[in-house]
């Protein structure tokens, strides 16, 4: 029977199966016409939806090259064949072919599955509530600003283009769990400047709008004139300048601390996220709020790349050896994490041994 996947999902199955018959609605965004060493020709399609990327190779003694050389950059496809796991080469797909998406098959493709439109709702609220509970004017109005205006661009967008969220709307979901420990982490430290704190976490990567975003219809990350000669953290920092520049400023004069003292805290939380000069921060942190949004920025990455690692891995190869693939960001092979203690369950046993 043929089911129809995501492509994470594909890349999942595949793993425990010899080879499984599936088909996967996606997006083409590359496809390169190459020549192989012995001089014939081949395609190389490099397809991605809201879970993941893959590439597959069309030859010409295959159905797959005829269909192939009638797509373009930016088609939604339907790919459907015979998947299966190649030890190290990853994804093997045989008989494959392209079929052009409906339109009512595209419009459900970018609205995302059900599971994944209710994270990004959630994270969207999440982001939302934080902004509205900003004391400080200033701030409350910068970050109510950008959202009004970017709001649209900044839900699509991604967060990097591999390694971590490197997917539609994984700027969202990054920035979310990011608002969320730096919450909870002010409240561990009261001290901390909190509006500051929520206003630097939204801002800080802001400039991916430019250097990591797809397309209103599409999946494909990619990068405008402005991301790639700028870069997001200069970005970042003209953003906020020029938001700054909008605002009414009737009555700043009498707040405490300066205006020009909240706008220069929050451009230093931007231009030093990263946390260290060889990483690209212009500037290392300075200030304990500057700190904390480094390091909840490397926290959340870093789970984050252990989850995929782990989404990647079936459950037999995570139990069968003792470390999985190499990441590279990491700096390790990823160990499987201990599971949590089931109390539950234990008190639930020992209930049916006295019965």
């Amino acid at each position: 029977m043929t089911q129809l996947l995501s492509i994470g999902e594909l890349k999942k199955s595949a793993r425990q199966n010899s080879q499984m018959a599936a088909v996967v609605h996606t997006q083409i965004e590359k496809i390169t016409l190459k020549e192989a060493s012995n001089g014939k020709p081949f395609y190389e399609v490099l397809l991605r939806d809201e879970s993941d990327s893959m590439t597959l190779r069309a030859w010409t003694d295959s159905n797959a090259f005829e269909s192939s050389a009638q797509r373009k950059k930016g088609d939604f496809v339907a790919v459907e064949g015979l998947f299966g796991h190649n030890g190290s080469f990853g994804l093997d797909a045989r008989g494959w072919e392209l079929y052009p998406l409906p339109e009512e098959a595209v419009e459900l493709l970018l609205a995302g599955s059900p599971d994944r439109r209710l994270l990004l709702e959630n994270a969207w609220e999440a982001i939302s509530e934080a902004v509205e509970s900003i004391q400080d004017p200033r701030l409350g109005e910068l970050c109510e600003r950008f959202i009004d205006q970017y709001g649209a661009r900044f839900r699509r967008s991604a967060a990097a283009r591999g390694n971590h969220h490197a997917r539609r709307g994984g700027l969202l979901e990054h920035t979310s769990r990011m608002m969320e420990s730096s919450l909870a982490l002010a409240d561990v430290y009261p001290e901390l400047n909190r509006d500051l704190l929520i206003a630097g976490v939204l801002f800080h990567d802001t400039g991916k709008l430019w250097e990591t975003c797809p397309p209103e219809r599409g999946f494909g990350i990619e990068t405008e004139l402005r991301g790639e000669l700028l870069g997001h953290l200069s970005i970042g920092i003209e953003l906020i300048n020029a938001l700054w520049r909008e605002l009414p400023k009737e009555g700043w004069e009498l707040l405490t601390p300066p205006s020009e003292d909240v706008r220069l805290h929050l451009l230093h939380l931007v231009a030093a996220h990263h946390g260290q000069l060889e990483f690209g921060s212009p500037i290392l942190p300075k200030t304990p709020e500057a700190a904390l949004l480094h390091f909840i920025d490397n926290i959340d990455a870093r789970l984050e790349m252990f989850s995929a690692a782990y989404e990647s891995s079936s459950p037999g190869e995570i139990n069968s050896k003792p470390t999985m693939e190499w990441i590279r960001p990491l700096g390790v092979a990823p160990v499987a994490a201990l599971p949590k203690h089931l109390q539950e369950t234990i008190i639930q046993k020992k209930t049916d041994f006295l019965l």
